[in-house]
């Protein structure tokens, strides 16, 4: 069965002079794929993996474009237009994508930048999106553990740090002490299961706990030593700020990490500078 909001395997079974149609094996519907489209040298039995959705005029239609998000994921998307029922936002396809009234957790305006989860209207068999996303997030029975690493959207900054939606399923918090980089909203970063807390918090960082980090920032040193012609001005008296602003380390972690590489025998320390030592 041929899946609207979603990425469909399908198999070539026609040209025309306005695009291609294509099928999926064992069911009887064609899906055009309009000619602007069509990869060079496509062919009849060939199979492309297209994303499938409704046009204005709710024809089923196939694209190679890429959107921003399929049915059941979350994605920060812009606003192209309102109208007194709702607000079109931009998926990246040459179908925006409809939020109703009623599903905007506060009202969109034209431009604005807004989480929202994707899902299929029962109704309209259309792809739509609401801001009201947080009923969509699994509240226990995490899949997950301690040190996993996952993928994560930023979707919010709070006092205490930036909740991020995790795996597209769950949602965490990585708190201001454990964050060395600038973080955007609507953004996706590699990140890891800090803890999951007794309650059904999750607690996040982005950087690999334990030994794990350790290794990881002691190749990210080297590769800045050697980006800066071997010689990196930071030592045991600079500040945590410019430490910082250099590394996205804490001054305790990058304590941490050059003291691994001095021992080591590959660095050369003062209170100011770090040098490689001569291969």
């Amino acid at each position: 069965m041929i899946e609207i909001g979603r990425y469909n395997r399908l198999r070539v079974i026609k040209h025309t002079t306005f695009g291609i149609y294509l099928s999926k094996d064992g069911d009887d519907a064609e899906i055009l794929l309009p000619i602007k489209y069509v990869p060079a040298n496509t062919a009849v039995d060939d199979y492309l993996t297209v994303f499938i959705y409704n046009d204005s005029e709710g024809r089923i239609i196939a694209t190679t474009l890429q959107p921003r998000a399929e049915i059941g994921e979350f994605a920060m998307l812009s606003v192209v237009s309102t109208t007194e029922h709702g607000a079109f936002l931009d998926l990246g396809i040459a179908k925006d994508v409809f939020v109703p009234l009623r599903e905007q957790a506060f009202p969109m305006r034209q431009g604005g930048e807004y989480i929202v989860y994707l899902y299929l209207d029962e109704k309209s068999n259309r792809i739509v999106a609401t801001s009201k996303w947080l009923k969509f997030i699994k509240q226990q029975e995490f899949d997950l553990a301690e040190g996993e690493e996952v993928n994560l959207l930023i979707t919010a900054y709070t006092d205490l740090g930036y909740n991020a939606i995790i795996n597209q399923k769950y949602i965490g918090l990585i708190y201001h002490n454990d964050i060395f980089e600038p973080l955007g909203l609507g953004e996706f970063k590699r990140g890891f299961i800090k803890k999951i807390r007794e309650e059904n918090k999750i607690d996040l960082s982005l950087r690999k706990p334990g030994y794990g980090h350790v290794l990881d920032a002691k190749d990210f040193i080297i590769s800045l030593i050697k980006d800066n012609n071997g010689i990196l001005r930071l030592g045991d008296k600079s500040s945590p700020e410019e430490i910082s602003e250099l590394t996205h380390l804490s001054k305790k972690a990058f304590k941490k990490v050059i003291g691994g590489l001095y021992r080591d025998g590959i660095i050369e320390l003062s209170d100011a500078e770090i040098k490689l030592k001569a291969q």
